[in-house]
């Protein structure tokens, strides 16, 4: 898959460094735009989860969603970074160096290259609602801890999704959030926490003409 990379710099395709045992959370998705209730994710596992990094990883476009109203790679980069003002959450495109189309290949990626720091993928639940349509959905389940943020209107998907539904044995309770780097995959935790309202899709629908 060809990515457009204009305006883009090295640093922003590069995977970010980590040293062994470093806490890293990665945290995915399209950010078509980036906005508060993305920010609350990130901030509830960073801080649930006593992580030591959030990896913001915009990528250069969700396979599941219409490309059509897709703003430039950069352009997303940039106000993600807008966004963010913890110094432990970078900002990174480096799936679209390495023309990563589908979040396994990702982890595929990171824990080859990465294989001593402790990874855990983070999601809202409106992604864990749609997760098991995504490609080779059970490989990463079976690679890494997952921690799912409740997000307004998706809190029902912790009994509802299909993909939680078949892992629900896996569960770690909230209260053990902070043990998640550290458990053998599969496993997981559903975090509550403040809620933003605002979505991507409301946003691109308010800038329209």
């Amino acid at each position: 898959m060809r990515v457009e990379t204009t305006g883009l710099a090295k640093a922003d395709l590069t995977l970010p460094p980590v040293v062994p045992g470093l806490r890293v959370g990665l945290f995915g998705g399209s950010f078509n735009p980036a906005h508060e209730g993305h920010l609350l994710v990130a901030e509830t596992a960073l801080r649930r989860l006593e992580l030591d990094r959030i990896w913001w990883m915009v990528s250069p476009g969700n396979p599941l969603k219409d490309h059509r109203n897709l703003r430039p790679l950069a352009e997303r980069v940039e106000q993600s970074r807008e966004l963010v003002e913890d110094p432990r959450i970078l900002v990174t495109a480096f799936e679209a160096a390495h023309h990563i189309r589908y979040s396994a290949d990702t982890v595929r990626l990171v824990t080859r290259r990465c294989p001593r720091a402790r990874f855990v993928w983070v999601m809202g639940a409106d992604s864990l609602a749609g997760f098991h349509r995504w490609q080779d959905w059970r490989a990463i389940a079976s690679a890494l801890p997952i921690a799912v943020v409740d997000r307004p209107g998706s809190t029902l998907a912790l009994v509802s999704a299909s993909a939680a539904r078949s892992l629900s044995r896996f569960r770690m309770s909230e209260a053990e959030g902070a043990r998640l780097a550290f458990q053998p995959p599969p496993a997981w935790v559903f975090l509550h926490g403040p809620r933003s309202r605002l979505s991507s899709t409301m946003l691109r629908a308010n800038a329209s003409p």
